[in-house]
């Protein structure tokens, strides 16, 4: 059986978490025989290897004539680049985990014209949601039904535009929106469209979930999005994300806390992006300053904006000896890098459908205090292996940040609350008896 598996970007681009899961489930399912190639957009065409996996980029031009082009059918010069890989490398399916520009409809439609069947995996709010946290208007949960004004609104207001302002435009018919906005261009203009950019998005991912063959949610709140969404419920599948790291998956058997008169060693692991809560995090330390705490933050700046982000987290730390910023680890060194912690902070202020750290967390064994939204809810018990905190809330943090300095029994308790982690050994497993009963050929055999 081959595969072709498509992520939003590859190696040698700064990963995300999705990129980890490909790289892992990849790995995985070489192991059970089967033949992985990896493709993403990238600068230029080119044939490599990575980790034992064969990586193909087919070429994405890094300029678009029209904004609309990021939200419809996708890169028509990218579709034929990729056609072209498909031609050469005759997989047996096609697995998308991105819904982008580059990774697009085009694609999925390309490889339905070869008889080709097409998975995909919702990893991020970004394929429904356009402001792409899924939380309306900054600060609530959105269920994240697909409905035309609102999204839009929503989306205007996530560019900066006042709420009022941005239910007015947002109420425009697309069709109307189109016209305005190709009055002028740029600023106000471009804002003018907002509603046919959603209207072009949410008519594509509709066909992309009506087109492919299965959709994997990797948590529960992302299967009740796409029911709400009108997906068949029989074509959809929940699949949990996996700890990436061969051997992983079995937390420490030492239950101590810090050592008394020793700091509580807090680590912080990802994106330096807002969506991230990094700030939060530091805001919380700061309104701390006599509390006995180190903050140790592993980021990842990725492009420009977060450039800027990490800029804006080093002002906001002003020196604070207790915060220390290091370069992001290697995938392989973070399960062993987190055994030196007390703690893991995931302050997310968006839907994570993951994270896959905090799989990561409980496989070094230690507790995790994270945002009560999405992802990080369904996977830490509150009080049992680890704290649920408000996002956005700064005092929350620092006062679950005081009682873990003050209740020195609450981190063993914690501790003990810590069960190994489902490993991408089981989503391997997972996908080829999809894959199989897809293609209709024989299971390869779990290694």
């Amino acid at each position: 059986m081959k595969v072709i598996q498509l992520p939003f970007c590859y190696h040698p681009d700064p990963p995300g978490g999705t990129e980890v899961y490909v790289e892992a489930l990849a790995r995985e399912l070489r192991h059970r025989g089967g033949n992985v190639v990896i493709a993403a957009p990238g600068p230029h065409n080119n044939t490599g290897e990575h980790n034992g996996t064969r990586v193909r980029h087919f070429q994405l031009r890094e300029a678009i004539a029209d904004p609309s082009e990021l939200y419809g059918e996708g890169d028509g010069d990218a579709a034929r680049e990729f056609e072209r890989v498909l031609d050469e490398e005759t997989p047996d399916l096609i697995h998308l985990h991105a819904f982008t520009r580059g990774v697009s409809l085009r694609i999925v439609r390309a490889a339905k014209r070869r008889g080709l069947p097409v998975f995909f995996t919702y990893h991020t709010p970004t394929v429904t949601c356009l402001r792409g946290t899924l939380m309306r208007w900054g600060a609530e949960i959105c269920e994240g039904a697909m409905a035309q004004s609102a999204c839009a609104a929503c989306f205007l207001h996530g560019k900066g535009v006042k709420r009022t302002l941005a239910k007015m435009v947002g109420s425009f018919s697309p069709a109307s929106s189109a016209l305005l906005g190709r009055l002028g261009s740029g600023g106000a203009w471009t804002a003018l469209r907002a509603p046919e950019f959603v209207h072009l998005r949410h008519r594509c991912v509709r066909s992309l979930f009506q087109e492919v063959d299965r959709v994997i949610a990797v948590c529960e709140w992302v299967k009740a999005l796409l029911i709400l969404n009108e997906v068949p419920e029989s074509k959809i599948t929940l699949s949990r994300q996996g700890l990436a790291q061969s051997g992983g998956g079995h937390p420490s058997t030492d239950l101590r806390g810090p050592s008394p008169g020793a700091p509580l060693r807090v680590a912080f692991l990802g994106r330096l992006d807002p969506t991230k809560g990094v700030d939060v995090l530091l805001r919380a330390v700061r309104s701390l300053p006599g509390a006995n705490l180190a903050l140790d933050v592993y980021g990842i700046a990725q492009g420009e904006a977060g450039e800027r982000y990490a800029a804006t987290l080093r002002q906001l730390a002003a020196g604070d000896p207790r915060v220390t910023f290091h370069q992001p680890l290697p995938a392989a060194r973070v399960v062993e890098a987190l055994r030196g912690y007390d703690l893991l902070a995931v302050p997310s202020q968006w839907l994570e459908s993951g994270p896959l750290v905090v799989l990561e967390a409980f496989a070094a064994g230690i507790p995790v205090m994270g945002s009560r939204l999405g992802g990080v809810a369904e996977l830490v018990e509150h009080e049992v292996n680890g704290l649920l905190i408000q996002a956005d809330d700064v005092t929350a943090w620092a006062v679950a940040f005081e009682r873990c300095l003050r209740e020195p029994s609450l981190m063993e308790t914690l501790r003990r609350g810590i069960r190994a982690p489902r490993t991408m050994a089981t989503v391997a497993d997972e996908m080829l008896a999809l894959y199989s009963d897809t293609i209709k050929s024989p299971a390869l055999q779990p290694a």
